[in-house]
């Protein structure tokens, strides 16, 4: 009680009063096993806990039957209720073998087995431990205390033995004929079982499901055997090279360590030093029917318990007793089922695989199949954004170019407006008011044609263009039907034209005028008179040459190259 806190002390009170006074160490004993868990420790002493991973002591099986030893197939709660009362009535004989172990062991005679000894109601009260050191220093302070070091540091091959393969009765000579191997070692070094590193849940978890078997070894400092025990079992070529080559996980500790304490308290080691056998055994149920057994899962099993002196040669926990009992008893019967289920195993191990396997290949294969179906969805889709792009841009490419094609009607309707406008206010009216002293000009146009009109004095040069320009108006749009006015209009007569020629930002004729000969261009200008130019003073020849655009315009209009559509005057 000393070694308890305040919580593990609530803890007892608690489960004592919810038991009615159960022994003390017991309680102990079970909220150790569930780490202080009032409710767990309630429901496994009253036999209500069912589920099998919560306590060690539920997932073990004995089979001590190799021994002779009286167990119970399984701790039941029955047992864990009248324990307290069996060890009250067996405490006596306790104390009556233990005066009978000494007097016999002072006077070197023989114990003999009287039936109370093998007993294991009563446990010998020993303290919690309140050591907290683990599996990895207990081997440390091994290998200072024997100088030997871990086999598995040697880096010799496992598996080499044959005893795997032998027969109930055949000679452990085997171990000595193993390759690789020789006894006593060459070296002259002692070595010790290659001891796990691990804690003792983790070991149990490994010899399941690995199918391999497990040795677990206690040792109490406190029993004069420990010393003997480390230097004469430990290090015994032979029982280390057997559990090596076997491939046995090792473990083992010093009960006076927390790990190695709750050990014993799950295998129920009274006697150190101790050694005890597990592995993977089908479940020992009676009263189950012979189908369910073989459903059902192996359980890890006690195979059996070595506890006592090492020595002499013949003493339980010798090393030469434990090999005889691994190479005759243990491993020819226990190795052909931990075959079967390791095969089985790798069978699982290998379907497992073999399915990763299909489900990756299936999952690339969908994969790239999702890759190439969205690459041919996005190809697909490219291509429509590409046609419905060049669509879009044909369309309003169309459009612009209608727009255009009728902008340019538009604008070639108002012009022929302002030519038949020219021709009915301007032109007309010039043809009238000519008069005897009226200047006398030849036009030749473009299309080869030529005309000769005559101009007043004081007609300028728009007169001489405006009359140029109607030219180019097609013979079926008669004069009468010329416009009077136009939208738009600023003024009358030339003034008016001149005004809209100001106006517009593009060319609005459409054609030079020059001078026959020499060649010298007579450029339109607002306001300058015909006579004012020397060339033309008198009369003369000019010739009209289209700007680009302009033939092709009165081509539109009815006439060509070769067509004399026009108003022409041939002349001198």
């Amino acid at each position: 009680m000393d070694a308890l806190d305040d919580n593990q002390r609530r803890a007892l009170s608690q489960l004592r009063e919810i038991t009615q006074g159960t022994d003390e160490e017991v309680a102990i004993s079970v909220l150790s096993s569930v780490g202080w868990d009032v409710q767990k420790a309630a429901e496994l002493i009253f036999g209500t806990e069912t589920n099998t991973q919560t306590s060690v002591m539920k997932r073990f099986e004995f089979d001590d039957s190799q021994q002779g030893e009286d167990l119970q197939p399984q701790t039941s709660s029955s047992y864990t209720l009248i324990r307290p009362l069996l060890s009250f009535l067996t405490f006596p004989l306790h104390v009556l073998s233990s005066l009978f172990r000494f007097v016999f062991g002072i006077l070197r005679i023989p114990i003999p087995q009287l039936p109370f000894i093998g007993v294991n109601f009563y446990r010998p009260l020993r303290p919690r431990p309140t050591v907290r050191g683990g599996p990895d220093r207990w081997v440390r302070e091994l290998e200072e205390e024997t100088g030997a070091i871990s086999i598995g540091r040697s880096k010799l091959p496992r598996g080499t033995t044959s005893s795997l393969n032998m027969e109930p009765g055949q000679s452990s000579s085997l171990v000595s004929r193993a390759p690789g191997m020789s006894y006593p070692p060459e070296d002259g070094r002692k070595y010790l079982p290659d001891f796990t590193i691990s804690p003792y849940e983790d070991v149990l978890q490994m010899c399941q499901k690995d199918a391999k078997i497990g040795c677990i070894i206690l040792v109490s400092e406190e029993h004069d055997d420990a010393a003997e025990f480390k230097r004469s079992t430990l290090t015994d070529f032979r029982f280390v090279k057997t559990l090596y080559e076997n491939d046995i996980i090792v473990w083992g500790g010093d009960v006076k360590d927390r790990e190695a304490w709750n050990a014993a308290e799950k295998l129920q080691a009274t006697t150190y030093p101790f050694v005890a056998f597990i592995a993977l055994q089908p479940r020992r149920n009676p009263a189950a029917s012979s189908s369910s057994r073989t459903t059902s899962p192996p359980a890890l099993t006690v195979l059996s318990r070595h506890q006592g002196k090492s020595y002499p040669a013949s003493g339980p926990t010798s090393a030469q007793t434990l090999v005889d009992h691994l190479e005759r008893q243990l491993l020819p019967r226990v190795t052909p089922f931990l075959n079967r289920i390791a095969s089985a195993n790798r069978e699982r191990e290998h379907d497992r695989r073999l399915r990763e396997e299909q489900d990756r290949a299936f999952q690339d294969t969908a994969k790239r199949d999702k890759e190439r179906i969205e690459a041919k969805m996005a190809t697909e889709r490219a291509e429509r954004e590409a046609r419905r792009m060049a669509e879009e841009e044909a369309r309003l490419a169309e459009q612009r170019r209608a727009r255009e094609a009728e902008s340019a009607r538009q604008r070639q309707i108002k012009r022929m407006d302002w030519r038949r406008w020219t021709r009915r206010q301007i032109v007309n009216t010039q043809s009238d008011n000519a008069k005897a002293d009226s200047l006398r000009i030849a036009i030749r146009l473009p299309h080869g044609g030529r005309v000769v009109q005559s101009f007043p004095q004081s007609a300028s040069l728009t007169s001489l263009f405006a009359f140029i320009d109607t030219q180019f108006i097609p013979l079926e749009c008669p004069a009468s039907d010329d416009p009077v006015s136009l939208p738009g209009q600023k003024g009358t007569g030339e003034s008016a034209l001149e005004n809209y020629i100001l106006n517009q930002q593009d060319q609005y004729w459409g054609f030079r005028v020059a001078l026959a000969y020499p060649r010298v261009e007579i450029p339109w200008k607002q306001g300058q008179r015909l006579s004012d130019i020397s060339h033309l003073k008198g009369g003369g020849q000019v010739v009209v040459e289209s700007i680009i655009g302009e033939r092709s315009f009165v081509n539109e209009n009815g006439g060509n190259d070769d067509d004399d559509g026009y108003h022409t005057e041939d002349s001198e």
